[in-house]
């Protein structure tokens, strides 16, 4: 996956909560240019952006989904992604899980896990 050629994301697991990670991955990409749409049943908005309930009800342009939940939850929102024909998926550290990995390897779906999105678009301006 070529991250230079990312510019739409949708943060499953975002947060209002500003010393959670779902929001401070959601505030950093933001300020490094990408569009992002957060994922949450919980809250209507998240930094002033709409959120999106439920994976399926994302535009289907997005480029990039990452995964900032507990892999006990993560499952499921990785089902509804791949269900909703989602393929590149990124998981933070703390996210994936040995489920999740046997899951997305019998859909035959490389993913990143365990690598921090924000490390990894430190360099990309």
């Amino acid at each position: 996956m070529d991250l230079k050629k990312i510019r739409k994301i949708a943060i499953v697991g975002a947060t209002t909560n500003k010393s959670k990670f779902g929001n401070i991955v959601l505030r950093d990409l933001r300020k490094k240019g990408f569009e992002v749409i957060p994922v949450t049943p919980r809250y209507d908005e998240v930094e002033g952006i709409k959120t999106v309930k439920k994976i399926k009800d994302l535009p289907n342009d997005i480029d990039l989904l990452v995964f900032i939940l507990p892999p006990k939850i993560g499952i499921e929102a990785t089902k509804e992604a791949v269900e909703s024909g989602f393929t590149n998926l990124w998981y933070q550290p703390g996210a994936y899980s040995d489920e999740i990995d046997e899951f997305l390897k019998q859909k035959g779906i490389t993913v990143f896990h365990d690598v921090c999105i924000m490390i990894e678009t430190n360099n990309l301006q």
